[in-house]
């Protein structure tokens, strides 16, 4: 089974292809390039067999990707389960800091309940922010970041036969 976005990449610009060509070329079916050719992708002429130059493939794949991303914007955080952008349950969201630059925004999806998240600059959370509440806490720390890390988490004090 192909991809649901095939890499434009795959297909040389100098070379035509036939519908035949370019379903095993992105490894989906021939109905599939069939409907590719009625949404856009234009042939070279009107003749058989369909020839389709591969600039043409290149161009028609990359404008569909384009139109199928969707940018989050303030308050809204992808949610990969349910495909498109969501405002966090109760508009909470936790940012957890790893670092001065780098953080992750996390909070639950309101419709499958989830966890979501998106990375983030601690810094800069009130580009992020929109209307979502939004706690700032600390990572944990590394263990090699401790003074005395104790890397047995089975001890107690005690020791063991």
């Amino acid at each position: 089974m192909g991809s649901r976005h095939p890499n434009p990449m795959l297909a040389k610009i100098h070379r035509s292809y036939s519908v035949e060509d370019t379903s095993r070329l992105f490894n989906v079916h021939k109905n599939t390039v069939r409907q590719w050719l009625k949404h856009g992708l234009k042939p070279i002429d009107d003749q058989r067999p369909t020839l389709i130059r591969g600039d043409e493939i290149r161009r028609f794949l990359s404008e569909r990707r384009v139109q199928a991303k969707r940018a989050c914007g303030p308050g809204r955080i992808y949610c990969l389960p349910c495909r498109g952008p969501k405002v966090p349950a109760g508009n909470m969201a936790e940012c957890v800091a790893t670092g001065d630059t780098a953080g992750t925004l996390q909070g639950i999806c309101p419709d499958c309940n989830r966890m979501i998240y998106r990375r983030v600059n601690p810094q800069k959370l009130d580009v992020v922010r929109g209307e979502l509440e939004i706690t700032v806490t600390l990572a944990w720390p590394r263990l090699e970041e401790m003074a005395k890390p104790n890397v047995n988490s089975d001890s107690k004090g005690e020791s063991h036969p």
